[in-house]
């Protein structure tokens, strides 16, 4: 195993040893101005006892601001980075406990001696960017070099990886500060957020309940204002399942939006990769203006400008048409009042001028879950077989891992060529339904957030669940095709549980996607409106 490296030093001069900034008191003026500091806050050193204690009490306005607004002060120097660090710290300190969304989090000093390197920088004229300065947790299946990666796995508990993923140097190059990772099931296997090496992430609004997965840890970092926006990675809606169950946004790009690597191979791993999530689709699309961008090293990555999703996402929606496909006519069981709920979601896109109607593709929707399993099984199998053929390694792969694993191996090469045959089919099925709708929507999952003890639903309204993903059939489809697909809120129940539905576009048509999903959440404000309770 590689050995951590010491990043950081054992302690920071305090504020009294620092070289005068000449922005500070105009920095203090905005912030007391705005709200955003008490009068502990304006204490020599920041916040002390008195301050601690008040931010006990409540998050302050800086870890409850846009990341777009954020980024702006920042840039501005309205508010320092070490003031932005040391606030999303504070709140960490207080929320994280009660719902154990971040994990390996990093030495307080050190994180602080990059907030000050960064305020250096900008007191230079060296700005590095939209997130310089921001604090990040990577998804802990994504390589953080100097950082662990365990991928929720006892086998890497100790693992520090050397070089980061694409996605984690793309942070990196914009300013922003590893503080940590976001929790997430063993190598990502499953819709709820638990392992044995830190334990189960708990729901922003219910933590008596399951985050989802296996973005659960990102989502719920966001939905308690502990990031200002978060990665994730989809492969069976991780990136839209735990954002519905949060009520954030969560978006699987296009495939080959966002490279995915460094990785030995680089042509078949089509089913899971990585995206962003916000509490506004603009702070979502800030990320993805980030993360997405062809590199040399994933061939099949977009050459398409990121900086297009950098731009105004205002667009005029009268007149577009949308297909609801939700239960596919009864095929998919679903908890008592998801449909319900996603239904009347639905008045807000009609709110921007959307007419909305139901739909279905000319598929066999059984034939496109044996599709799943097949692949699904080939590429796990593909991964994780030497872990699989050391004996002692492979008694500490959880079931899930080893169903997988076994049901790979039983493949033969006719089978996973059937497969991506049936895919392509899945494909045509759904571009021929777009030459009538220009958006199909479905909700983001069966059922509502349930018990935490729980592994996984055994049934859903009677019907038996044959497998530990099954409840997460919804998701499968936008996974096979491909296609751009956002979750955005569309409420909760009578119980206070989050829902969400699923927006997707036609293939490659990602920023249409974020158009709409802006003008939606511009007609709805679910996030703005319904904090978590732990706030």
């Amino acid at each position: 195993m590689q050995t951590r490296d010491e990043l950081f030093p054992e302690s920071f001069p305090q504020p009294d040893d620092q070289p005068h900034d000449p922005a500070a008191g105009s920095r203090r003026d905005f912030l007391r101005n705005a709200g955003l500091l008490g009068a502990a806050a304006l204490l020599p050193g920041g916040l002390g006892a008195a301050g601690t204690a008040m931010a006990a009490q409540a998050p302050s306005d800086i870890v409850m601001a846009d990341a777009v607004a954020l980024s702006a002060w920042i840039k501005a120097r309205k508010v320092s980075c070490r003031e932005v660090m040391s606030a999303f710290l504070d709140h960490i300190e207080r929320i994280n406990p009660k719902v154990n969304a971040l994990v390996s989090l990093q030495e307080r000093d050190g994180l602080l001696r990059q907030a000050d390197e960064r305020d250096a920088q900008l007191a230079r004229g060296e700005y590095l960017g939209w997130m310089h300065g921001m604090p990040q947790a990577p998804k802990d299946l994504t390589a953080t070099a100097g950082i662990p990666t365990t991928q929720g796995s006892p086998l890497f508990k100790d693992y520090v990886p050397r070089q980061d993923s694409i996605i984690v140097e793309r942070v990196r190059r914009q300013g922003a500060i590893l503080i940590g990772k976001s929790n997430t099931p063993e190598f990502g296997l499953g819709s709820a957020t638990y392992n044995t090496v830190f334990g189960t992430t708990l729901n922003a609004y219910d933590p008596s309940r399951h985050a989802g997965g296996s973005s659960g840890g990102a989502a719920v970092a966001l939905a308690t204002r502990m990031l200002p926006v978060a990665d994730g990675s989809d492969m069976m809606g991780s990136l839209r399942n735990p954002a519905a169950w949060n009520n954030v946004f969560g978006f699987r790009p296009s495939q080959g939006r966002v490279p995915f690597g460094p990785t030995g191979e680089v042509f078949f791993q089509q089913l899971g990769y990585e995206g962003p999530m916000g509490r506004t689709v603009r702070d979502l699309a800030m990320l993805l203006s980030v993360q997405a961008g062809h590199d040399a090293r994933v061939p099949m990555s977009s050459s398409e400008d990121p900086a297009v999703f950098a731009g105004s996402l205002q667009r005029d929606f009268r007149g577009t048409r949308i297909g609801w496909l939700g239960d596919f006519r009864g095929y998919l069981p679903m908890e008592a009042g998801v449909l319900e709920l996603c239904r009347q979601g639905l008045k807000g896109f009609e709110a921007v001028g959307c007419t909305v109607e139901e739909a279905m593709p000319d598929y066999p929707m059984e034939q496109l879950w044996q599709t799943w399993l097949t692949l699904r099984h080939w590429l796990v199998a593909g991964v994780a077989t030497p872990l699989y053929n050391d004996p002692a390694k492979r008694a500490l792969l959880k079931p899930e891992a080893v169903w997988e694993i076994e049901g790979g191996l039983n493949l033969t090469g006719a089978d996973v060529w059937r497969a991506t045959v049936q895919r392509s089919k899945w494909y045509e099925a759904l571009r021929k339904l777009f030459e009538r709708y220009d958006y199909l929507v479905l909700p983001s999952a069966q059922v509502f957030p349930f018990d935490a003890g729980q592994h996984w639903p055994a049934e859903i309204a009677g019907r038996r669940m044959d497998t530990y993903h099954r409840w997460m059939e919804v998701v499968t489809g936008g996974t096979l095709a491909g296609l751009p697909i956002l979750n955005v809120p569309v409420g909760f129940n009578a119980q206070g549980l989050p829902m969400g539905v699923q927006l997707m576009g036609k293939a490659q048509a990602d920023l249409a996607v974020l158009q709409l999903g802006h003008a939606y959440e511009q007609a709805t404000r679910w996030v703005q409106a319904c904090r978590p309770a732990l706030l």
